[in-house]
């Protein structure tokens, strides 16, 4: 479905079925794998849970699960990429258009993007995702890398 999601994911920064208290939480775990990986600088994960706070990236989606797509500023970030989390069990991200209200997600989308065009981009290419429930259903089911490649070619 998406070639350019498919070219940033990176195989480590993907976590299926993990747990995670709360947004902090799962930003960092992921931020850590792509900071392991020499993608982003150290400062990245801060900055991330910081812009989270700030500006909230949680999205109610219709089939079931919900999603969000966290990311900071492009001075944080060495060389792009994206990581990848299913939550065992829903977490609280706050609402992208309602900051007030809380949206529990299973999805998570981290991104280090070093291009201001390259982010706006890559978030309308998750949004196309997102907006596909079967693609949503088999990210959720997926238990290896293959089965999140083979997921995000469904159309």
């Amino acid at each position: 479905m998406s070639k350019a999601i498919l070219r940033l994911l990176e195989p480590q920064g993907i976590l299926l079925n993990v747990e995670a208290k709360d947004s902090s939480e799962i930003i960092r775990q992921l931020g850590r794998k792509l900071y392991e990986s020499g993608y982003v600088k150290e400062s990245f994960i801060d900055a991330a849970i910081n812009r989270e706070n700030r500006l909230p990236t949680g999205l109610p989606l219709s089939g079931g699960f919900n999603a969000a797509i966290p990311h900071t500023d492009i001075e944080h970030v060495k060389k792009p990429a994206l990581a990848l989390a299913t939550l065992k069990t829903p977490i609280p991200f706050r609402n992208m258009a309602f900051p007030s209200e809380t949206v529990e997600v299973s999805l998570v989308f981290l991104l280090a993007l070093e291009q201001p065009k390259a982010q706006i981009e890559m978030l309308q290419e998750i949004a196309g995702v997102l907006q596909a429930p079967i693609v949503v259903s088999a990210l959720m089911k997926a238990t290896n890398y293959k089965e999140v490649t083979e997921a995000l070619k469904k159309d």
